[in-house]
Formats: structure tokens, C-alpha cells, sequence
């Protein structure tokens, strides 16, 4: 069997032969309680099961080319340069240095060179989520009709100082 050259491969939606039908197929499935997909081929016995990692990609590639969005797949190895852990954060190569540096992000050294495993920024990036995710919640207030203006205000500021104190402990 050859080896396949890796390289980031954009896909368009196609307008003459939709997804929609696969689409619906995943969306009515997904709350199924059966634990595995498969892939088949021309015969009914032709068939393999697909992992759970793989079908959450096949499904969001469905999602996004129904919605008439384009799709990249770029193979990423599993060991990425600093630079690489920027772009794939959306920050800067001195970001995720300092990041490193302050022990939020595993990391080996190579020489001079620091080498982060994909997992480990993964890991990162979902924790980091987490609590913007929670910094947002502790922010947010019910606003009534019936309550005055100052004291929502007064609401949010005390909840923004317990965000800033949670983050501030935390930072030891």
C-alpha cells in the first residue's frame, strides 16, 4: 500500500448532490443509544466500524458543508513546535512561551527547542474554554424590571472582583 502524501485539503459544499440527507441521517442518530457506526461498502458484509473520534469529525464535517460551509482538514503530527501550538491557539508564538513558562502548559525540551504534544494543548485549550465559559456565567445577572439599575450594576462589579480574586488565587 502507498503512502498517502498528508496535506491540508479544503472542501466546498456541493450544490448538485447535497449533504442534507446525510445530515438528517446523523442528526436523527445522534441521540441514539447505540454505540457504533459503521462504514460500508458495496455489500452488506462490507463494513467496518467507524471510532468515536472519527464519526464526531465525520459529523462535524457534515454539519458545516450542510450549512454551506467550506471545510479544511490538516493533518497535524502530534509533536508541535511553539509556533505551531500559536496558531492552533490563535496567539502569539511569545503567548504560548510565557504559557509554557508558567507550567499551563506541559511541554519537553529538544536541545534548545520546546516541543508540546498535541494532547497536551488540547487539554489546555478545553480548560481554558472551561473557565472563560465560567467567568462569563459568574458575570452574567438577571436582570428585573422591577430592580434598580445601580444594584444590577453593584451585582456585576462584585461578581467581576470574584472572577479577578478566583484567578488571582489561582495564578498562585
Amino acid at each position: 500500500m502507498s503512502q498517502a502524501v498528508l496535506s491540508a485539503e479544503t472542501y466546498l459544499p456541493d450544490t448538485e448532490e447535497p449533504v442534507t440527507e446525510v445530515h438528517r441521517f446523523l442528526r436523527l442518530h445522534e441521540r441514539s443509544e447505540r454505540e457504533r457506526y459503521y462504514l460500508a461498502g458495496a455489500s452488506p458484509e462490507d463494513r467496518v466500524a467507524l471510532p468515536p473520534d472519527l464519526y464526531r469529525a465525520l459529523r462535524q464535517v457534515v454539519n458545516a458543508l450542510d450549512q454551506g460551509l467550506a471545510v479544511t482538514i490538516a493533518p497535524l503530527t502530534q509533536v508541535l513546535t511553539t509556533q505551531q501550538a500559536a496558531d492552533l491557539l490563535g496567539v502569539s508564538r511569545p503567548t504560548v512561551i510565557k504559557l509554557l513558562d508558567e507550567g499551563k502548559i506541559r511541554f519537553e525540551r529538544v536541545g534548545s527547542r520546546r516541543r508540546i504534544m498535541l494532547r497536551d494543548l488540547l487539554t489546555y485549550r478545553e480548560r481554558r474554554r472551561a473557565e472563560q465559559y465560567a467567568a462569563l456565567e459568574a458575570t452574567a445577572a438577571d436582570i428585573d424590571d422591577e430592580e434598580d439599575l445601580a444594584d444590577t450594576l453593584a451585582q456585576i462589579r462584585e461578581a467581576r472582583k470574584a472572577v479577578a480574586a478566583r484567578r488571582r488565587a489561582s495564578r498562585g
